[in-house]
């Protein structure tokens, strides 16, 4: 099974340099491949026109076919409005939230606790 990870905005880079020297189609065919696709930090920046589209033809030909999962520190119901133009937005959300099963951490960051773990070099 074949999985990959990006950041959102890396991989979004990613897609202007593929446009940019012609391999867009086969890094699309690559990512619509991929059993299961993780996007994480989803949302963190409001997206433009040509990001929003890029997402879109990321997104819909998964949709029901192979899994997207989609990691952030936003909540849902402000993904909209980071995504940007209506249109885009909802048709990026209807594939992305109609088959979903979310998963909401609680607690302290795993960050901050990792942060307070001694060293091995320090323990001795």
């Amino acid at each position: 099974m074949a999985v990959r990870y990006y950041r959102l905005k890396t991989l979004l880079k990613e897609m202007r340099l593929a446009l940019a020297d012609g391999s867009y189609p086969k890094l699309l065919e690559q990512l619509n491949q991929v059993a299961i696709l993780t996007l994480n930090d989803w949302c963190m920046e409001m997206l433009d026109a040509g990001e929003r589209s890029n997402l879109l033809e990321i997104i819909d030909p998964r949709n029901g076919r192979v899994s997207t999962m989609v990691e952030s520190q936003l909540p849902v119901d402000k993904w909209y409005r980071i995504i940007g133009k209506a249109t885009f937005a909802e048709v990026i959300l209807d594939r992305l939230i109609n088959r979903a099963v979310r998963v909401t951490l609680t607690g302290e960051s795993m960050r901050k606790q990792g942060a307070n773990l001694t060293h091995a070099d320090q323990a001795e």
